[in-house]
């Protein structure tokens, strides 16, 4: 059996195998509370203007989109631009970020 922490997994990079970007680390999961199975990664938004107006929305890609979890890499087969994943609303930060 392979365990991992979501600390573990926030330090790999997540890249998509369909155009070969990679679309960021992981900050968090969804996990269904019912029956425990992780649902979806949540993948940090592109900071905008070097973090100084907050972040692109986050990305939520789908367990089944993971193709394979690796030492140093996730690998997701998602659509260019992951189309397949689903933005996740978040608070946006940023110094402007009152601007939002």
């Amino acid at each position: 059996m392979d365990l991992t922490t979501i600390e573990e997994l926030s330090c790999k990079d997540v890249i998509n195998l369909r155009d070969g970007s990679r679309l960021g680390n992981v900050c968090d999961v969804q996990i269904d509370i019912c029956d425990g199975c992780v649902r979806a990664l949540i993948i940090f938004g592109r900071p905008k203007f070097f973090g100084l107006f907050g972040r692109e929305e986050d990305l939520c890609v789908p367990w089944e989109n993971i193709d394979k979890i690796g030492e140093d890499a996730i690998l997701v087969n998602c659509e260019p631009v992951c189309g397949s994943a689903r933005p996740c609303r978040r608070k946006k930060g940023g110094i402007f970020g009152f601007l939002h």
